[in-house]
């Protein structure tokens, strides 16, 4: 992000971070991919309220706690837990503990919570890349939230309306089964993806996924490899 761009942000004040709050949830796959899991066998309102609402409790807690006190963990690292977070919320779908484990799942509702808690974390350290002003800490925190809460009202609303016409249709069994593996494969690659940006640098904006980055990013590490080779060889002659 250019000085530019950061000095547009604190110019707009909360308004600004309300709106990246609902076009960082909008943008966001891997929340969206999780609430899509969340809703799939949700069919009473009151339900889709109260695992909504505990997902939203979840984030909301470590996304205030996390940023108003500074606390950062690896973009990386956090973003490959988000993605092993929908695969287990596919696995919940398909019945797997039952038909493949042979053990009684987890509570829902308690690890929508604990997963709520790990997507919070990930959306404070993407919003503690962007610059904070100290003075209204508080308030752009609860704005960027409150961005957030509105994407996924939106997201939400289209999800269930798809999901609406689903349900009606003789295709939804092979469609949920397609669905939920999908996410599960969706999960890994993203899991996958993020182990891979960790193990080649520290800054996610410095990631490229375009080919030609890509390979610039291996040339790197092997000049890097080649480098301390010699470095030792040299060292081992000199003993």
């Amino acid at each position: 992000m250019s000085e530019a761009e950061k000095q547009t942000i604190i110019d707009g004040g909360n308004l600004s971070y309300l709106w990246i709050g609902a076009t960082h949830m909008l943008s966001g796959y891997d929340h969206l991919l999780f609430i899509f899991g969340i809703i799939f066998f949700l069919t009473k309102f009151k339900d889709i309220i109260k695992y909504i609402t505990a997902f939203t409790l979840g984030h909301s807690v470590t996304l205030i706690y996390a940023t108003f006190n500074g606390i950062q963990v690896n973009y990386f690292l956090i973003d490959a837990i988000i993605a092993l977070s929908i695969c287990y919320i596919a696995f919940a779908n398909l019945d797997g503990f039952k038909k493949y484990l042979g053990i009684k799942p987890p509570n829902l509702l308690l690890m929508i919570i604990g997963l709520g808690l790990i997507h919070g974390l990930g959306l404070s350290t993407r919003l503690q890349q962007l610059p904070l002003n100290q003075d209204t800490l508080l308030m752009n925190i609860i704005s960027f939230n409150i961005g957030i809460e509105l994407g996924q009202v939106i997201a939400l609303t289209i999800m269930l309306l798809v999901m609406a016409l689903f349900r009606r249709s003789t295709l939804f069994e092979p469609f949920s089964l397609i669905s939920n593996y999908g996410l599960i494969f969706a999960g890994l690659f993203l899991f996958i993806m993020q182990m891979h940006g960790y193990s080649h640098i520290t800054n996610p904006d410095e990631f490229g996924f375009s080919s030609d980055n890509h390979i610039h990013e291996h040339i790197k590490m092997d000049e890097e490899r080649a480098a301390q080779v010699i470095k030792n060889s040299q060292h081992d002659s000199i003993e």
